[in-house]
């Protein structure tokens, strides 16, 4: 099994929920509970998107492999 990194600014994560296939976020920065992100890639085609840039803030639980969680992609602040 891989290891999944501790969420940090400058990593990419990418949304598992099939909803939002193929949607990638950006760690912006981190706080006690959650993590500012902001969008890199919109979701799929046929569903209403986001721009690229517009910022949200996910749960740090969230951020593990689940249906509904988040995969770790790249990146990260050295």
């Amino acid at each position: 099994m891989t290891d999944i990194p501790t969420p940090a600014p400058g990593q990419i994560w990418q949304d598992n929920d099939k909803r939002a296939y193929g949607r990638r976020l950006r760690i912006i920065e981190i706080d006690a509970t959650h993590a500012v992100c902001e969008l890199t890639t919109p979701r799929g085609a046929g569903h209403q998107q986001a721009k690229p840039g517009r910022r949200t803030r996910i749960r740090l639980d969230r951020f593990r492999p689940t249906s509904t969680g988040y995969r770790y992609i790249s990146g990260g602040q050295q």
